[in-house]
């Protein structure tokens, strides 16, 4: 055996031992020995793709879907550097995302030689990094100990290995090998479980505020002390009687004002109002910090502390939320259900409306996460409806990959759907390029197509001044025809124009990968807009 097979053999059993369970390839030559390794491995389930950025992002799904760590294999040169947009985004998410890159041996680094770059710390300090020349145990394992075991706040993240490889990179024989005998390692446990809580003081007019990602503990705190629970659709909070869904409109009210103290759990990175209210002065922020590697708050903290509980506050001030809540959703299903023909609004209802338990959605950025924060009512605890999103950077990339990944290490979901614009789905198109042996899952990829980027009409560029170069700089129409797209990766492709239609679409999925395309007119989209938030 040579060094290079021995080096990827030690690696992938390394990987195994750490509770790998999915692999990523893209194929390359000198990653051949890695390639090997994956393949020969029965541990693992590979899944190969043609474009390194896309794998990225198939990586990432995967790692989010299952809470394991999973490496993402790749040659050398810019195929590395691809990988860089969903380790920027597992950095600040806190996925256990792994980038294998395949290097030249360190005596042809700084010369000419074919795709050799500088590949040391490529990431910068948004991965863990390690440069392998031969097998390491106790490097490997310092480098992975935060993504496989991350601790409590402000840890967790992904890891970069690279790993120099000379030549021969083919084995002489191929041959079966048995790898030794690992211990499967555990799922990882809530580190919250185990964390002693701080009681918080009664007193101040308190909400909570769920960001991505914010898990359970925000939710258990706000039926704890009977506070209202401001929770964004991918916190992991929005289940049971204390979540408010039109809590962005409401913000912006007299009820908003009389916020005192919040208490924030995960990342917020959704809407305005709530931005607003975290800075606001005289408003005390209670602060259980977030997973990812930039633990620190964009905004001023009173105190933070690893967990937190409070004993049952006055419930007058909730029941004022709830009926406000009660009202004003009422008024925007209402206005929502004048428009004439499809609207974006609708959509997401009707996405949220057939999650069913047990379910998963994966929810791309712009319009889509926020149209389903304000649409989307709170469903009963326990029913285990997964909802994720691309939140540490909030980004476009990668969106059908994550899902794709997402289904995949989620096997067990009662459906699967993705729930993204259509210039997010036109940015991921190699997403649906998968070869015909690779594994493939029941996942409906829903997807609002307003030809452009719409949120930007809802922004300050939306306005009047700026409309006579709104279209080129901002919302860029594409006229792309989804349906020839989806026939050219053999993707089964459905067009809706009404929400009738929309429904029947979703009502029975086919089975594998399929697009429902819903037609909606975003000339209307800042009106409709302002509209809504005028009815608070």
């Amino acid at each position: 055996m040579s060094p290079a097979e021995e080096l990827a053999t030690w690696l992938v059993d390394a990987l195994v031992a750490r509770g790998a369970v999915e692999a990523v390839l893209c194929p390359g030559s000198r990653n051949a020995p890695l390639a090997f390794a994956l393949a020969a491995d029965p541990r693992l389930r590979l899944h190969t793709r043609v474009d390194e950025r896309t794998a990225g992002f198939l990586a990432l799904g995967l790692a989010k879907g299952s809470r394991r760590p999973v490496p993402v294999v790749t040659t050398s040169g810019t195929a590395a550097a691809n990988l860089h947009p969903a380790v920027l985004e597992a950095a600040h998410a806190g996925v256990p995302l792994v980038a294998v890159t395949a290097d030249r041996p360190a005596r042809l680094r700084g010369t000419g030689a074919n795709q050799t770059t500088d590949q040391v710390r490529l990431y910068g300090d948004a991965a863990a990094f390690l440069d392998l020349v031969a097998p390491d145990d106790v490097a490997l394992t310092a480098v992975l100990s935060d993504v496989v075991s991350p601790e409590p706040p402000g840890r967790g993240g992904p890891a970069h290995l690279n790993v120099q490889l000379d030549d021969p990179l083919v084995p002489a024989v191929l041959s079966d090998r048995t790898p030794a005998p690992v211990v499967e390692a555990p799922r990882p446990h809530p580190w919250w479980r185990d964390v002693e809580a701080v009681t918080l003081p009664l007193g101040p007019r308190t909400v909570v505020v769920a960001g991505d990602d914010a898990g359970p503990p925000a939710r258990k705190l706000a039926e704890q002390a009977g506070w209202p629970l401001l929770a964004e659709p991918s916190s992991g909070s929005r289940t049971g009687t204390h979540p408010i869904r039109t809590y962005r409109l409401l913000l912006g009210t007299a009820l908003g004002e009389r916020v005192e103290r919040v208490v924030v759990h995960g990342h917020p990175t959704l809407s305005r109002p709530v931005a607003r209210l975290l800075g606001r002065a005289g408003v005390e922020v209670v602060s259980v910090p977030a997973v990812g590697r930039w633990a620190a708050r964009p905004f001023p903290v009173a105190a933070e502390h690893a967990a937190v509980r409070a004993d049952a506050d006055d419930p007058a001030w909730l029941e004022e939320w709830r009926a406000a809540d009660r009202q004003l959703s009422r008024r925007v299903d209402e206005l929502v259900a004048a428009q004439p023909g499809l609207t974006a609004y609708d959509v997401a209802a009707v996405v949220d409306a057939t999650n069913p338990p047990g379910g998963l959605l994966v929810v791309g950025a712009s319009n889509p996460i926020r149209d389903l924060d304000l649409m989307a009512g709170a469903h009963p605890v326990g029913e285990r409806r997964m909802v994720l999103a691309n939140r540490g950077l909030a980004g476009i990339d990668g969106t059908l990959s994550t899902a794709i990944g997402a289904a995949l290490a989620r096997s067990r979901s009662t459906r699967a759907t993705a729930y993204v614009g259509d210039v997010t789905f036109l940015h991921d198109l190699t997403g649906l390029v998968l070869g015909p042996d690779e594994p493939r899952p029941d996942l409906t990829i829903v997807v609002p197509n307003d030809d452009g980027g719409s949120i930007f009409a809802t922004l300050e560029q939306g306005g009047p001044a700026y409309a006579d170069r709104f279209e080129r700089l901002f919302a860029t129409p594409h006229g792309v025809d989804l349906a020839a797209l989806c026939a050219a990766t053999r993707t089964p492709h459905w067009r809706v124009e009404s929400r009738a239609e929309l429904e029947h679409a979703l009502a029975s999925p086919a089975g594998g990968i399929e697009v429902v395309e819903a037609r909606v007119d975003r000339r209307d989209r800042r009106r409709t807009d302002e509209a809504i938030r005028a009815l608070a």
